[in-house]
């Protein structure tokens, strides 16, 4: 999924508290203390979050903050794998403080990933989770996401307000957003697990790019200060 439509995603969640949400847990993201690979994406045995990753390590190259870059652990990595797709459990099992767990379970997850999840906390870890609303991995992270199943569909007559640059509601229902209880005349928007992940993506992306930005005004605040008051020096005949 592409920006521009990550922003048209944006207008029609616009009110729901969506933006909002994923926003703040993209910041509880981006400000997590861990170094160069020590960001652990992990998802369920059934669902391994390949396209989170990869849009993630997008975002990290664009906004040049190899932080944001995720290590991709996996279930059963299969002989012989690049290294970068060989990182197991056992990765987990050797997480501290200078690492980020960030689990990722559209469903319950699995005991073993919650005992691991435990540990890595105990040993200092930052836990994230988006997921299904699951008490028990809510309970173990420092700051989770809970994305409700999207069951019902988008009304066949649109969302009042809603405009669909260059599309139709079918675009939208493509999109991941689907309408609770909506007619044609307006109804709630729910965003699907992985639009969720997409907004989050996005949003940790824009964080860093801010902060960089930040970082570098504050910066030539400073030198433009320094040359000012070398300017004020009174000279010395």
């Amino acid at each position: 999924m592409d920006r521009s439509r990550i922003l048209v995603l944006r207008d029609l969640l616009a009110g729901t508290g969506w933006v909002e949400r994923t926003v703040h847990f993209a910041r509880c993201l981006r400000r997590a203390r861990h170094d160069v690979g020590g960001l652990l994406l992990v998802g369920t045995p059934e669902e391994e979050p390949w396209h989170l990753a990869a849009h993630l390590s997008d975002e990290a190259r664009l906004a040049g903050v190899p932080q944001l870059r995720p290590s991709l652990v996996r279930w059963s990595p299969p002989p012989g794998a690049p290294a970068h797709l060989a990182i197991g459990l056992e990765r987990l099992e050797s997480a501290g403080r200078r690492d980020t767990v960030f689990v990722v379970a559209p469903t319950k997850a699995p005991d073993p990933l919650l005992e691991r999840v435990l540990d890595a906390r105990k040993a200092g870890a930052t836990i994230l989770a988006v997921n299904d609303g699951d008490p028990e991995l809510e309970s173990l992270a420092h700051e989770a996401l809970a994305v409700p199943p999207s069951e019902a569909a988008v009304p066949e007559g649109g969302v009042s307000g809603v405009t669909v640059p260059g599309g139709t509601m079918a675009d939208v229902r493509m999109a991941g957003v689907t309408g609770a209880g909506g007619t044609s005349s307006g109804g709630l928007l729910i965003p699907d697990f992985e639009t969720v992940c997409h907004l989050v993506s996005t949003a940790a992306g824009e964080e860093a790019a801010a902060g960089r930005f930040a970082s570098w005004r504050s910066r030539l605040s400073r030198m433009w200060d320094s040359l000012a008051d070398r300017e004020q020096e009174p000279s010395v005949e």
